[in-house]
């Protein structure tokens, strides 16, 4: 796949932007692209960036399977995980950062899968067919975007495949998301769409504060709202124009989980490791195993409970000073449930009252980071919980 350079490195002179419309104050679109400020002095751990970039909406579809929401925001930096985490800058041709949210629409629950995306002009790639990043952002969630450049004003078909669902799926998820599916939206492309996005600066003493921004709130989804505004979403009209089998699915959901404290079962504990927070619990069903007990391990951002995808985890299990499972621990499988959410899981035999339960993460999530995540979820100690 062919991808942009990128920069070595988790730092970089930005320039700052002064917060609205960035075309009717007069920006040339190479200096309206320099990237907003870095805040100084960022912790490990989630943190307020510099600002807050608004998005547009260039259409959304479905086949009936899963669906998925085609969006455009300014391009930006952002971090990507291979092995030590690489800065990927914004270049001079960059023409947007181009998101996707694949969700289910009959559970309206967003979905780990493996996207590819290609852009085409009278039926011909602009763009070669590449794998936009598993990306997580403070407003977004978890979604899949990268910076595009297009050669010019024109009428596009993004040509989204939609690749099998990467974890076990169970309950209403079981026996789907087997196969790939292609779906297309078309979309017209202007600069100007871009530079009319607004873009407001947080004020200068609450930047890098341990906090986090609202998640977007893309339409009524019940209780797994996000909060806040910021979608630009002027482009319904194209909305209708996404080749699936089922037209227009709606707004997309957002990426956070169920409450802990509603899920059913013992719950174990909720603690904090690299500035996530990890969450145990035994559920009450037997949806997950026939005839052992189940632990869930959730592991989510520490504000707005967004899960986090893509992570190594293991667990281990003491009673009386003797490890319950071989080998020390095991690892956990990924899994999504319509009911019980994303998470982390593994059938074991009964637990027992006083048992210890210790969690490790080996691998922290394999997702590119935005501003205010790009310094969290690497630096993991184990945490335990008592049976």
């Amino acid at each position: 796949m062919n991808r942009r350079g990128f920069l070595r490195g988790t730092a970089v002179a930005g320039t700052a932007v002064v917060a609205g419309c960035l075309e009717r104050l007069g920006f040339e679109e190479q200096s309206a692209w320099s990237n907003p400020p870095l805040v100084e002095d960022r912790p490990d751990a989630v943190y307020l960036p510099a600002g807050i970039e608004e998005m547009g909406t260039y259409g959304r579809t479905t086949d009936g399977e899963y669906a998925v929401s085609l969006t455009y925001t300014f391009p930006h930096r952002f971090w990507i995980i291979a092995g030590e985490t690489e800065l990927v800058d914004v270049e001079a041709d960059d023409s947007m950062h181009l998101m996707l949210t694949v969700w289910d629409p009959e559970t309206d629950t967003v979905l780990p899968v493996n996207a590819e995306l290609d852009v085409l002009r009278d039926g011909d790639s602009v763009t070669g067919q590449f794998s936009p990043w598993p990306m997580l952002s403070q407003r977004m969630g978890f979604h899949y975007g990268d910076n595009i450049s297009l050669p010019e004003e024109d009428e596009y078909t993004a040509r989204i495949r939609i690749n099998q669902l990467e974890a076990d799926g169970t309950g209403a998820f079981e026996d789907r998301f087997e196969s790939s599916t292609t779906l297309e939206i078309d979309f017209e492309f202007d600069r100007s769409d871009i530079h009319d996005l607004g873009f407001d600066l947080i004020d200068e003493d609450r930047r890098g504060d341990r906090d986090s921004l609202e998640l977007m709130d893309h339409g009524d989804h019940g209780a797994h709202d996000g909060h806040g505004d910021g979608e630009h979403d002027d482009h319904d009209d194209h909305d209708d124009e996404g080749h699936g089998h089922g037209g227009d699915p709606g707004p997309a959901p957002t990426s956070d989980g169920p409450p802990i404290d509603e899920l059913p079962g013992d719950v174990l504990g909720t603690e904090r490791s690299g500035d996530a927070k990890l969450s145990a619990i035994v559920p009450d069903t037997d949806r997950f195993t026939d005839d052992s007990e189940y632990l869930a391990v959730y592991l989510r951002t520490p504000y707005n409970d967004v899960t986090l995808p893509f992570t190594t985890l293991r667990v281990s299990i003491e009673r009386d000073g003797s490890s319950v499972l071989e080998n020390g621990g095991e690892l956990l499988t990924e899994r999504i449930d319509d009911g019980f959410g994303h998470h982390y899981g593994i059938a074991i035999d009964d637990l027992e009252s006083g048992d210890e339960v210790t969690v490790s993460v080996e691998s922290p999530p394999q997702v590119s980071r935005h501003d205010g995540y790009e310094t969290a979820f690497f630096a993991f100690e184990d945490v335990s919980y008592t049976v």
